[in-house]
């Protein structure tokens, strides 16, 4: 159910951001009054005053009342700057996750902390707390953020910078001349040319995400990886790729 959970939450990630992308600039070009960006809270409005069909929405809800996807905890829907429909569902994970934990599997590496994901003191509320675990929307944040950096001129390099310039190439393994011209570009990209397979699910032993995760050194793992193939030639998704950026970001900016 994880796996599948993670699965969702992924797709979700990268459909959703070109749609709100495209609402805020097609909303930006005519909205009569400025969007009042929220402080502490979103502020509320209803889905018909945004023009949104409230009946589409409750039978979403109760489809993700019933379970038909699976372990979903929330429901919002943002538009024009405020929050016009909110659900919770409540899922009681010590007792659905209650052998997982303490079984050593591709999810559960570690029998305890954030990356056994059938920890319930860590997946997905933190400690019983409203703060909940993210998954692939990190991809789009992350991208975001470095786009933000370079526009204020925090993050100086140029995308065709090679990945490389951020290590110690005595200390990175497999390196060939595809790696060396492996870009910032490919990173953001997800066309780096590493072989990585992320296509399986997250709980089969060959999920490279899951193999990361496994390792004290998360940047390391993914650096390390061979070439398959010559950078930019093909998209392939990659929570590596992620890793990546992150550790880059913090090279390039401090």
């Amino acid at each position: 159910m994880k796996k599948e959970f993670r699965a969702f939450c992924s797709s979700v990630g990268l459909l959703l951001a070109p749609l709100f992308l495209l609402v805020a600039t097609a909303w930006s070009a005519w909205a009569p009054e400025q969007i009042p960006w929220p402080a502490k809270e979103w502020p509320k409005d209803t889905p018909t005053r945004v023009g949104l069909d409230e009946k589409i929405l409750a039978a979403f809800d109760a489809d993700l009342s019933s379970g038909k996807y699976k372990l979903i905890d929330s429901f919002d829907v943002l538009r024009c700057g405020k929050l016009v429909y909110h659900r919770t569902y409540k899922h009681d994970y010590g007792t659905i996750y209650g052998k997982e934990p303490k079984t050593r599997g591709p999810l559960n590496a570690r029998l305890t902390g954030p990356y056994n994901y059938f920890d319930p003191a860590w997946h997905p509320y933190y400690h019983g707390s409203g703060l909940h675990s993210m998954q692939s929307v990190s991809k789009t944040v992350t991208s975001i953020i470095i786009g933000i950096a370079i526009t204020r001129g925090d993050f100086k390099a140029g995308l065709d910078t090679p990945v490389l310039h951020y290590f110690d190439v005595t200390k990175v393994k497999n390196v060939d001349a595809r790696k060396q011209r492996m870009t910032l570009q490919h990173v953001l990209t997800m066309s780096t040319g590493l072989d990585w397979n992320e296509e399986v699910p997250y709980d089969d032993p060959r999920s490279d995400s899951s193999l990361m995760e496994a390792t004290d050194d998360w940047v390391q793992y993914v650096i390390d990886k061979p070439m398959a193939e010559e950078p930019g030639r093909r998209f392939n998704y990659s929570s590596g790729a992620t890793e990546l950026l992150a550790y880059i970001f913090k090279k390039e900016t401090g």
